[in-house]
């Protein structure tokens, strides 16, 4: 540990910091590199499927893994390597994170099989868990001040949306010139950078280091937190609730959650100090991102399927249509901090939440055919909305949180943001195929069988109009294509419904941007020499 200073109270939050350094800002660029590679990462090998599945043959089970375990493991060790950072040492963890990204990206590139390929992929989810939580609590040691740490997440989190849609452009264009593996190797050269950088630059920092690590409680969320996003993963593939496969890891998940939490109320010492739900400001920053990520993400799906299905655009027209999205949330992240100091945090995410509902009744206008004026018009307010709510609602929840508990904080913010988004396909892809399936019941010439098929998906529905031919086939794709709009019209306005109870929620947040009334424990910045910085 490179040492630390305390910072006496403050009074306002243009007050010095203590041991931030300059440097600061420099390490704000490491974080973001280390961010933008987890981003990429999650979203880089969608582009990929079909050559992966041409080249290795996996199974319909193996190519659902292949995709899924990536997010699955790291949602799953989230709380496990947030809390063990702030045991051991944030910068430690981070730099071994990066070491297993780099390492598990070369194995995923040159996997021989879908069970290797399947294992590559696990152990990037481990190091993504170990990259993401120490980012942020990194990011909330080094800006101590509230209105500098506003600014950096604002730029952490515009990075984070770049890495998003920049993921399948990427993916399409590497897999143009070179083999599947090549989305892996993309990792390897910024890991290899970003470990001595991040080694000079970034700050060492702990939490509190009273008592032991809870090993069995850490063990005890990863396993629970396993159980539950693979159930609601399953759920959101379209897999019956019933199913056992389904309902054994739901109900395990939960119940070992119900016992973690449990024994943290008992510890003198925590892994997660619970008593930060108690604070209203954290609790409810903690639900903004559940709410906004539930109402949002599945759409997001949905709305990809009508762009290609109903619309009739290719994929990288797909992509392009939905650029201005996350532009738009490029430059709410961008504006955040300055949105935050004038409006505070119940008026900025209120006004997110409220921004995102417009938009998304705006678009309840979509039809059958293309309105490109419109889907802009919608895509631009959803993506600054959404921006402008998880900005809000991060940075109220970090700012609340003790800072000897970033690294269980953070984790907890992403573990909410992850769980809000596998929750948010199940439900929306629930209410969409509700609202969509009954369309296909009674089709005029159809026979039932190729009814009940159709009624599975649009692109099923396809399949099947193709091999009717004629009247029938033409009279389904007709009526599959209606009952799509009609399912996505109800969906829009379920997720709007959603959004505006979030706005609800917003209002137990601060009104002002209040600064930390509590001596801040600041990391010392190692101070490398100037010929090191700029080479």
């Amino acid at each position: 540990m490179s040492g630390t200073t305390t910072a006496a109270a403050r009074p306002h939050c243009r007050a010095p910091v203590a041991g931030a350094g300059a440097n600061r800002w420099v390490v704000l660029v490491v974080l973001c590199v280390s961010l933008l590679l987890v981003a990429l990462d999650a979203t880089v090998l969608h582009v990929a499927v079909p050559a992966v599945t041409a080249d290795l043959k996996p199974g319909a089970m193996e190519l659902l893994w292949i995709v899924d375990v990536y997010p699955l493991v790291c949602a799953s060790l989230l709380i496990l390597f947030g809390t063990l950072g702030d045991r051991v040492g944030r910068r430690r963890v981070l730099l071994l994170g990066y070491a297993l990204f780099g390492v598990a990206s070369a194995a995923a590139a040159v996997a021989p099989s879908a069970a290797m390929l399947i294992m590559a992929r696990a152990l990037l989810g481990v190091g993504g868990a170990m990259i993401m939580p120490a980012t942020l609590s990194i990011l909330r040691q080094v800006f101590p001040d509230r209105r500098e740490r506003a600014l950096a997440i604002g730029i952490w989190s515009a990075v984070a949306a770049v890495g998003a849609a920049v993921g399948p452009l990427l993916g399409g264009f590497l897999l143009e010139h070179f083999w599947w593996g090549s989305v892996f190797l993309v990792n390897i050269p910024l890991m290899l950078v970003s470990l001595p950088v991040g080694r000079l630059l970034l700050p060492e920092s702990r939490g509190d280091r009273d008592g032991p690590w809870d090993v069995v409680g850490a063990l005890m969320a990863a396993a629970g937190l396993f159980g539950v996003v693979f159930a609601v993963k399953r759920l959101g593939g379209g897999e019956p609730a019933g199913s056992a496969l389904t309902v054994v890891p739901l109900v395990l998940g939960a119940l070992l959650l119900f016992l973690f939490v449990r024994r943290q109320r008992r510890r003198t010492f925590p892994l997660v100090d619970l008593r930060m739900f108690g604070r209203p400001a954290f609790s409810t920053a903690v639900g903004c991102i559940v709410l906004a990520m539930l109402a949002l993400v599945g759409l997001e799906l949905i709305a990809a399927q009508y762009l290609q299905l109903v619309l009739g655009l290719s994929p990288l027209q797909t992509g392009l249509r939905l650029l201005p999205l996350t532009l738009a949330a490029m430059a709410a992240g961008l504006a955040g901090a300055r949105m935050l100091r004038r409006f505070g945090p119940r008026r900025m995410v209120c006004f997110g939440f409220c921004l995102t509902a417009a938009a998304v009744l705006t678009l309840t206008a979509m039809g059958g055919t293309d309105n490109a004026a419109l889907l802009l018009v919608g895509f631009l307010l959803l993506g600054f909305g959404l921006e402008t709510t998880l900005f809000g609602a991060y940075e109220s929840m970090l700012s609340e949180a003790p800072a000897a508990q970033a690294g269980g904080a953070a984790a907890i913010g992403e573990t909410s943001y992850q769980l809000g988004a596998g929750i948010g396909i199940a439900l929306l892809g629930s209410v969409m195929n509700a609202a969509y399936t009954p369309g296909l019941s009674r089709v005029p010439g159809v026979p039932a069988s190729a009814s009940a098929a159709a009624g599975h998906s649009l692109g099923e529905a396809y399949e099947v109009a193709g091999r009717l031919g004629g009247a029938a086939g033409a009279a389904l794709r007709h009526a599959a294509r209606d009952s799509f709009v009609h399912g996505l019209h109800v969906t829009l306005l379920v997720s709007a419904g959603l959004l505006l109870l979030g706005a609800v929620m917003a209002l137990r947040l601060p009104r002002a941007m209040q600064c930390e009334d509590r001596p801040v424990e600041v990391p010392a910045p190692r101070e490398p020499s100037r010929s090191r910085v700029s080479a």
